[in-house]
Order: C-alpha cells, then structure tokens, then sequence
C-alpha cells in the first residue's frame, strides 16, 4: 500500500483534484511527460526518414516502444500496429477485412459504441447482437447460438467500459476457433489493469489505447494483428512510409507492420507510451490488478450503502469501474455538485455505450473509475460527497 501512496506524487493533478475518471482517459505521469519533452527538446525528427543521428534514435525510440508493446501483451514485434487510440485500430479491421453480401458479425449489446458502429456501418453485412445477461456478463453459449455459415467475425469487448463486467473472452475465442470465425477483442478497458497474454487469449485481432489503463499520452494506441491473418486486412490508408517503390502506375508495400503505417507517427506520444510502460512494468500489472481490484470492491460497497443510491455491477466480478444512479436526481446534476463543491472529478452520462444502458432499462448513470494512483481517502470523499447529496433528493 505504501507504494502506491509514493506514486501519487507524479501525478500532480491529484494535489488538487480527485480524479475518479480513468475509464474514460487516465491521469499522465511525470516520467512520460519527461520523456516526450526529452524528444522535443533533444532529438526532434521524422521517423523512418532520415540517416542523421538524431532522426536514427528517433526511429529507434519508436522501434524500441513497438518491441515492448509486443513483450508486454507477449506478441510479437511486427504484429504490433500504431494507431491514434482503439476506435482506430477497430475500424481498420472493420473497414479492411474482406466481407462479402450476406455475410454477418456477432458483438454484445453490453459494447462501447467503437465496438459497434463500425460494423453497423458497414453495407450488406449483417450485425448479430448476443444480450447481456443479469450479471452484466455475456454467455459464450449464446455467441455460439449465433453463429452460422455466413459468420465472419465475433468482436466482444474484454471489460465493460460502463459495468466493469469481464467477459469471458478467452472461452469465446475458443468458440470462434471451432467454428472457423475471426475473433476480435476490444481491451481498452483492460489493458494496463490485467494481464493479457495474447498467445493465450488467441484473438485475430485485438485494439488498445494508450491513454487509459497503460498510463499513456492521449491520441496514442495499438493493433495487435496476428501474423498469420494479416495479409488479408486490405489496407484503407496509403502514402509516405507504407511504400518501398513506385514503378509507373505499380507500387510495392512496405513489410507488416509498416505498411499499416501511413504519414508521419504521433512520435512523442508512442515515446510517451514506451515510458508508461516502464512505469507499469516497475510497479507490475499483477501488484496493480489486485490494488485496483480492493479499491473497486469498496467503491461499490460504499457506494451501495447509501440509501437512495442504485448501482450497477455484479460485485462478483467487477473492475476498475463502477456506475450508479442518485434516485430522484439527474446524474448530470450530480457530477457537477461534486466537481463545484469537492473537486471530484466523476463521470455523468451514456458512456459511448447506449445500448449497454438501454438493456437494463436506463438511459445515463454516473460512474467512477480508479486506477493505482487512487487511494481510500479518494473513496471515502466520495462516499461523503454522494451522502449529502443523496439527501437532496
């Protein structure tokens, strides 16, 4: 415990703020700020470009946060794709595989609307939808119930971003096996909380951000893209770094990763990423599940100790994240008492995740979510703040 208390110092937002919205962006610290000013400062240059010393580290920074991506998922360095965040990495696999008419995808309904849209979008391509069930969990049995010939795809998010719900993604990727379908897991909610071993988890493909659990600077993120699938994504954004040679109307691309790659890399922000991994690594992602996973029990049991509250989540198997309603109050209203009186930093509304909401009946909740550098001092402000509130009522 006490290490996490010293990490508190390098994120200096908390000196004044309690921050309890790391599902929706993560609070940044020092050493991965440091390290982006160091590049800024000391070696800013294009990546992939040029041979002069400072624009050689440059790439190799870069390539240097791709090898530790890989060790960190435990993939491998030329499956790791660099995109601006999750909704991106998802919607190049929504909008590069190849679908033909008829064919379908099976997602939740408990999804982040980047795990949704993309492939409601798409034209001539069915989207199958498995129901949560009371748990806020999805039954494997009933992915598999989807299932048919004309199945292309499973996409499951791998922790509810609104319910903290886990799902059992390691069970639903060995359906998707079976049955022949590619398997897609959207981890934004669980990286840099659990472990995750894609080896294990098998996935095809599999998105994350840099700026939620990982730590990492905003308008960062990955695609991990199995080797063996990944000249069958078409590639939907070409240009400067995805090509070795143009002869006439003919061009050559790049190797795998690369060819993924177009323009010029959000340099800072990947350097950035590379740090924050270190800074979870130092701490280890095992130490940080089991903190955040004590901090989140008693979040929820204070929360639903107080009388005039509902919350959301099974207890059994929640995570980082816990959503609830001030009956009689509009969670807008609430958030804003909290942050205008207490410098509580908590999110109101639908989440990006409106069917998850609308399959339990609601439209909106507040919710609070933690990471390592909350403590029980930022629960028990939360819990005052929500008493008196709840008397308004």
């Amino acid at each position: 415990m006490r290490e996490f208390e010293e990490i508190r110092k390098d994120f200096p937002m908390l000196k004044e703020f309690t921050y309890l919205d790391s599902a929706s962006t993560s609070l940044t610290p020092i050493p991965v700020v440091e390290a982006m000013n160091d590049y800024y400062y000391n070696y800013n240059s294009n990546t992939g470009r040029g041979n002069y010393r400072i624009a050689i580290k440059s790439t190799a920074k870069l390539e240097d946060a791709r090898e530790k991506i890989a060790k960190f998922i435990n993939g491998n360095h030329d499956e790791i794709v660099f995109t601006k965040n999750t909704t991106e990495a998802i919607n190049m696999v929504a909008n590069g595989l190849r679908f033909e008419k008829g064919d379908n995808v099976i997602v939740s309904s408990i999804e982040h609307h980047s795990n949704l849209v993309p492939w409601l979008n798409l034209n001539d391509v069915k989207t199958k939808i498995a129901k949560i069930n009371n748990d806020y969990t999805v039954n494997p049995e009933d992915v598999f119930d989807l299932i048919d010939e004309s199945t292309k795809l499973i996409a499951i998010s791998h922790i509810s971003n609104v319910f903290g719900s886990m799902q059992d993604v390691e069970e639903i990727s060995k359906i998707a096996k079976e049955n022949s379908v590619l398997f897609l897991v959207d981890a934004a909610q669980s990286v840099g909380y659990t472990p995750i071993n894609v080896k294990k988890l098998n996935p095809d493909f599999m998105a994350f951000p840099g700026h939620k659990g990982l730590l990492g600077p905003v308008g960062t993120g990955f695609l991990y893209l199995k080797k063996e699938i990944a000249d069958d994504l078409m590639i939907k954004n070409l240009g400067g770094g995805t090509v070795t040679n143009i002869e006439g109307d003919e061009f050559r691309l790049e190797d795998i990763p690369y060819k993924f790659e177009s323009g010029t890399h959000n340099i800072s922000g990947i350097i950035g990423l590379s740090k924050a991994i270190d800074y979870i690594n130092n701490i280890k992602i095992e130490n940080i599940r089991k903190y955040c996973n004590k901090l989140t029990n008693e979040l929820y049991e204070k929360i639903h100790s107080i009388k005039k509250v509902e919350v959301y989540g099974n207890l059994n198997n929640i995570h980082h994240t816990v959503s609830f309603n001030v009956r009689g109050l509009n969670p807008y209203d609430v958030s804003k008492i909290l942050d205008e009186t207490s410098n509580i930093c908590i999110r109101s509304g639908f989440h990006c995740s409106i069917p998850s909401l609308q399959s339990i009946g609601i439209n909106s909740t507040i919710r609070a979510s933690i990471h390592c550098y909350n403590n029980f001092k930022d629960l028990e402000k939360l819990y005052d703040g929500l008493k008196l509130i709840s008397q308004l009522s």
